[in-house]
């Protein structure tokens, strides 16, 4: 029994000095940090800053800022950096182990309250938790500003939030100023698109919205954009401001415009037949909606009486009507449809012509079928607190694409056939009554018009009343 333990200690002490030699011969030790435990996931904390936060009298070059761990900075520093006042020339930002440095750039001005706000740009090595918040602080007279502003940006359109926004502040309250010169204060929306200006010097600044870019001016209409229609003054009183982002040309629209193609004939041997194609793909046709026929090249030339829409003996059917999209690619057919009835689409080859005065290579016959009426829902929709004075318009939305836009008169609408699914809930406040979501313009001080979203979802269900009340 001894001999088993003295043993057993001899294998250990050859093996303890196997170790130490090995290591020694090589000349240094590979250090392996443990393995499992606990995920760090507390963020670096600043133990120390110089100058330090808050200073006053301030008129240094470089900042220093010790955190409690090893620190590395993120990719998009640059974009998570939110130095105010604006400066001509951004810091530079580095990192080395458990400190971050600061280098100024610009010349400071007197009497001024700076902020220096890092967003999620410092984050610890090891899990890259955040150092959320935070802000270093200096002014270069002897008082802090405590101006703030709070606000809420909404896009218009749709009624959603868009958080890589800024807002951003003008002391210069020229009209003008938006386009041709920096702001003076810049924030972030958070993630409810809420914003926060901090450490204002007393003023009155003009209030706008606008992308996180290079330029930080409104010089291109497919931007993003927000005003507020009059100066705000800023002092010791807390304000609260709400802001509606738009876009006054589409950036697909703008470039279309540009790029717009001319119609040029081509010789008569590069010419394709026409083709076309219909919304019956996808089964019987929908009793709610136009049947669509839809080209694969531009019309100029549509002869509306050449397209027939029939019953199965080929009389031709009363009320039928046509209209196509912008493109002239789209056209749709609009009839009252009966349901569970057999049709026939008669479309003679003649009826389109493109800028080549090609046609479909001959005639088509295409019959088909509508649904049945109890494979649709009825809905009936109680509205509570609705301000009829605005204009509203009832939006369904389906995958962000409006379903059916539907004005509103009463605070009760009804239908009695509705294609069954889930469905968002919009409101559009029409001011001009046209219909339709209209942009702002800053030019003549147009706000766009607002859209709200109801945040109970819709669920209609086939061959059943659907009743809900909604609450604004």
């Amino acid at each position: 029994m001894h001999m088993l333990k003295l043993r057993s200690s001899a294998f250990l002490l050859f093996g303890l000095i196997a170790v130490i030699l090995t290591a020694g011969g090589s000349g240094c030790a590979n250090i392996i940090p443990p393995t499992g435990g606990p995920r760090d996931s507390l963020p670096p904390v600043l133990v120390m800053a110089l100058p330090k936060d808050s200073m006053l009298n301030f008129n240094a070059k470089k900042i220093i800022l010790t955190f409690n761990e090893y620190v590395q900075l993120d990719n998009n520093m640059n974009d998570n950096l939110v130095v105010s006042p604006y400066p001509e020339n951004n810091p530079i930002v580095e990192s080395k182990l458990r400190t971050v440095s600061v280098v100024l750039r610009d010349s400071l001005k007197p009497n001024t309250t700076y902020s220096i706000n890092f967003g999620k740009g410092v984050k610890d090595v090891n899990e890259g938790n955040v150092a959320k918040n935070l802000t270093y602080v200096f002014s270069t007279g002897n008082h802090i500003d405590n101006g703030t502003l709070s606000g809420k940006v909404i896009i218009a359109e749709t009624g959603k939030k868009d958080t890589t926004l800024l807002a951003v502040l003008h002391n210069n309250l020229n009209d003008t100023s938006i386009r041709k010169n920096n702001p003076t204060y810049i924030t972030r929306l958070d993630s409810a698109g809420n914003f926060k200006f901090r450490y204002l010097a007393p003023g009155t600044y003009n209030v706008f919205v606008l992308p996180n870019e290079y330029s930080k001016k409104y010089d291109d209409s497919t931007k993003m954009f927000a005003f507020l229609e009059a100066p705000v003054t800023v002092d010791s009183t807390s304000q609260f401001v709400k802001l509606l982002a738009y876009r006054e040309v589409k950036p697909s629209e703008k470039k279309q415009a540009a790029t717009q193609p001319k119609d040029k004939k081509k010789p008569a041997k590069d010419t394709v037949a026409l083709k076309l194609t219909t919304g019956l793909s996808n089964g019987p046709q929908d009793l709610l909606s136009p049947l669509t026929i839809t080209l694969s090249a531009r019309a100029i030339a549509f002869d509306s009486s050449r397209v027939i829409l029939a019953d199965t003996n080929f009389v031709p059917r009363k009320g039928v009507s046509f209209s196509a999209d912008t493109s002239f690619v789209s056209y749709s057919l609009h009839y009252r449809w009966q349901e569970n009835t057999p049709y026939k689409l008669i479309i003679l080859r003649d009826a389109f012509r493109d800028s080549l005065g090609t046609t479909i290579a001959k005639n088509d016959t295409i019959t088909f079928k509508t649904r049945r009426e109890s494979e649709y829902g009825s809905i009936r929709l109680h509205f509570v607190g609705l301000n009829l004075s605005r204009n509203p318009v009832l939006l369904l939305m389906q995958a962000d694409k409006i379903a059916s836009s539907i004005p509103l008169t009463t605070n009760e609408w009804y239908q009695a056939l509705y294609k069954p699914g889930d469905y968002q809930i919009n409101i559009l406040y029409d001011t001009n009554k046209n219909g339709v979501w209209d942009h702002g313009s800053y030019k003549n001080k147009l706000q766009p018009e607002q859209v709200d979203i109801i945040p109970r979802p819709l669920k209609i269900k086939a061959n059943y009343d659907n009743e809900t009340d909604i609450n604004l």
